[in-house]
């Protein structure tokens, strides 16, 4: 085991990882399996678009009344899962989460595409829909609403994971695959290690 330091090599790496899946994945390489879970223990797993990431965690956007918005509510950990077929690679983040800024899920509901914006308004996320023209007739009734700018709602907001542990998950032949963890230690730097494969 060594100590890093300050100087957290994950985040420079985690960007070079990216960036090759952005080069080679066909789909959405900022896919990402969200796994949360009750207060009592009960998993749930979804993926999800990874829409920001900086030295203070991993960002997702959604609806706050939701299953994975409740579940964080009352257990705030998660671990996310990147997983680039193409490249042979996974990354796995493991952390608490924490609610993003207003002025955070206001600039980024700026940039979404209008449809995107209309659908945060009309999706009672999670809870059961009779039928496909009832969802849109709530669609066309934001659009109507909001003919120009659509505001964000006040139930649509982003979850930051806080890494706690990172590890770096390189395919090789023969199933002898190259683990490497990075953990935050209580002082704020990290430390990491090998994984046996």
């Amino acid at each position: 085991m060594r100590l890093t330091g300050r100087d957290d090599q994950s985040l420079p790496r985690f960007a070079e990882w990216l960036a090759a899946a952005e080069a080679t994945e066909p789909n959405d390489p900022n896919a990402v399996a969200l796994a949360t879970a009750t207060k009592d223990g009960r998993p749930s797993v979804r993926i999800v678009l990874l829409k920001g990431w900086d030295e203070r965690g991993f960002v997702i956007y959604t609806n706050l009344t939701g299953r994975k918005s409740l579940e964080l509510k009352e257990n705030p950990r998660a671990q996310l899962d990147f997983h680039w077929k193409t490249q042979r690679r996974q990354i796995r983040i493991e952390g608490r989460v924490e609610q993003v800024s207003d002025e955070e899920a206001d600039a980024y509901f700026a940039t979404r595409p209008r449809l995107s914006q209309a659908g945060a308004w009309a999706s009672l996320q999670s809870q059961p829909l009779p039928d496909r023209a009832t969802f849109e007739a709530r669609l066309q009734e934001v659009l109507d609403r909001y003919p120009t700018e659509i505001p964000r709602p006040p139930h649509w907001s982003g979850w930051r994971t806080v890494p706690e542990q990172i590890e770096f998950w390189q395919d090789r032949d023969g199933r002898l695959h190259e683990r490497e963890v990075f953990t935050r230690t209580p002082q704020g730097g990290w430390t990491t290690h090998l994984l046996y494969p």
